[in-house]
């Protein structure tokens, strides 16, 4: 179990990490600037620091909480090779050489993740990781100038974007699929008793 799971435990864990960083930073900011707590008001330079941890952290539950349905779904319901297959596809003509040396998808695994995870967990983890670092780039550029978190605030939500399409796909697929019938035997039941399914 713990190998299905352990990008998704270790992009968490960045993610944790990330966040204290950036609560060291509003630390940093107060003694720099000598605001003392309970204040959130004072140079300026302090304000955009305290306002772009604030941000993140307002974030931080949304992207977890993706992350982890998205990694878990999406991989259990298959869609990640069909995925990567349909957009080899369309990409292949694109590519020097016209995409003749086949589709990557027999090694999805390998260049997703390099210890053979599941190729669904692996594209969330890179989502992730991304999500991770457009959220540093936010932070830094807040922190500079307010027009310096625009560009990376709208990758991460962008990002947001795409676990959220992952995670639904996922469920979709698990919820439709016949095996995962506990919910639908109880909505499919009163439609037996009346002879229509």
């Amino acid at each position: 179990m713990r190998d299905q799971i352990d990008l998704l435990a270790t992009v968490t864990v960045l993610g944790v990490l990330e966040q204290a960083y950036f609560a060291m930073q509003v630390i940093y900011a107060r003694r720099k600037y000598k605001v003392s707590p309970p204040e959130t008001t004072g140079h300026p330079e302090f304000e955009r620091t305290f306002r772009a941890q604030a941000n993140c952290s307002e974030y931080f539950p949304i992207f977890i909480s993706l992350l982890w349905v998205a990694g878990i779904f999406f991989h259990q319901a298959g869609l990640t090779r069909k995925c990567l297959s349909s957009s080899w596809e369309q990409l292949s003509p694109l590519l020097p050489g016209g995409g003749s040396s086949g589709s990557p998808c027999s090694s999805a695994g390998a260049w997703l993740s390099p210890r053979a995870a599941s190729p669904g967990q692996g594209v969330t983890a890179v989502c992730g990781l991304l999500y991770l670092y457009t959220r540093l780039r936010y932070f830094q550029g807040y922190a500079g100038a307010a027009q310096g978190r625009l560009g990376p605030l709208y990758a991460s939500a962008w990002l947001l974007w795409v676990l959220l399409g992952l995670a639904l796909a996922g469920l979709l697929a698990h919820f439709l699929r016949p095996r995962s019938s506990t919910w639908m035997a109880a909505l499919v039941w009163p439609l037996q008793l009346h002879g229509a399914w």
